[in-house]
């Protein structure tokens, strides 16, 4: 198992922070590295040529290597909102035909479609939050509807970040395929926990920040593009998208066609001296820890947090439906809506959502953040 990570992060033993799934930490390395990139803003004549570049590259391969990409099949966007608008420029949704998203699902894989549908004559269709908490059969049931209009995309995360469902996107991803559907994952919750891996899974897209389970900044995001999605036109129109378009030749642009892989969507402006670097950093300690292990600590803590609560008025997920690292507490009579209040009074940080409470440990917790949890939140819920 891997051992508690607390040492790396700047967090005071009395701090106890289950909010991974809000914000996480970043360690004392990537805060580093933000720093020394300030500085070498402050004075861009030191940077050789080659170095946004080499930054580009270094961001993009760290990506690849937590869902199993090559390098070349992801793009360097801000935000998963971007990666999904350019999904909506790439894909054609026929008139007539559905998509399918998630009830309460991120806004991010739902509404450029719902913004869509009107004009491209489809509908979305929402899949409801299933009362045994199985999101993965209410989707597979949506897909194989009798009677229902051909299905054309399912635009859903592959863990629903309010109650920490789980959902097998190996199933859906296959009954996609019979329906000749399109696969459009949000994986923000997912990517650098659960072992992913986009050349077995082979969605059409699949995309995720930094800013949460990975460790990383705010406004860097990245996008696996399958490559038979790779002909499309970008949602910007940049020079780096171009096979030769350079203020460094001689001709401007001496080849304005498109790229040949996924780099043809990278963003405008991608050149963040400051938060590429710490993107990077972050997402090569995750891959250096490994799935597994931190599938290990994480379950073993939200397991634990079940077992402490487990005999208090609260209803949780069964475990084999919830993702390892987020434990979604709901209130059978409601949550009193000061207790996120109290608890962050004595220093235990977690979320409300949608009437629950969301408790999402990462690598920075330990069995003592636990205990202390349990207690407080015996004494302040009451």
């Amino acid at each position: 198992m891997l051992p508690c990570q607390r040492a790396l992060f700047d967090m005071p033993r009395d701090v106890c922070f289950f909010n991974a799934a809000s914000w996480s930490p970043i360690p004392r390395a990537v805060q580093e590295a933000g720093r020394a990139a300030v500085a070498r803003k402050g004075q861009p004549w030191t940077l050789p040529g080659d170095f946004a570049t080499g930054q580009h590259e270094r961001a993009r391969k760290a990506a690849a290597a937590l869902i199993g990409a090559d390098p070349s099949d992801v793009a360097l966007i801000p935000s998963v909102g971007y990666g999904v608008s350019t999904a909506g420029k790439v894909l054609t949704v026929e008139r007539g035909s559905r998509v399918i998203v998630l009830e309460n699902d991120h806004t991010s894989p739902v509404l450029e479609w719902v913004g869509r549908a009107e004009a491209g004559g489809f509908t979305v269709e929402t899949v409801k939050q299933p009362t045994d908490g199985d999101w993965t059969s209410a989707v597979l049931e949506a897909i194989g509807r009798k009677g229902a209009a051909p299905l054309a995309l399912a635009s859903i995360s592959s863990v629903h970040w309010s109650d920490g469902g789980a959902l097998d996107v190996t199933r859906i991803g296959a009954a996609l395929k019979q329906q000749g559907a399109a696969f459009l994952i949000d994986a923000t919750h997912d990517v650098g926990v659960r072992r992913i891996d986009v050349k077995v899974l082979d969605p059409d897209f699949l995309i995720f920040p930094t800013y949460k389970w990975v460790l990383g900044p705010y406004g860097r995001a990245f996008m696996y593009v399958a490559k038979r999605r790779q002909a499309g036109v970008p949602l910007e129109q940049t020079s780096a998208a171009r096979k030769a378009v350079s203020s460094e030749d001689t001709v401007y642009f001496r080849d304005v066609s498109y790229r040949d892989d996924a780099r043809r969507y990278d963003m405008g402006e991608r050149d963040h001296f400051i938060s590429m670097e710490m993107a990077a950093i972050g997402m090569e300690m995750m891959a250096g820890w490994g799935n597994d292990a931190i599938v290990e600590r994480l379950s073993m803590l939200t397991g634990k947090l079940a077992e402490g609560l487990g005999n208090l008025d609260v209803r949780l997920p069964e475990t084999n439906l919830r993702a390892p690292h987020i434990l979604s507490v709901a209130f059978p009579k409601g949550m009193a809506p000061d207790l996120p209040k109290k608890l962050a009074a004595e220093n235990v940080y977690a979320a409300p959502r949608l009437g629950r409470l969301r408790i999402s440990p990462h690598v920075y917790n330990d069995e003592e953040d636990v205990e202390r949890f349990v207690d407080v939140f015996r004494r302040v819920a009451g």
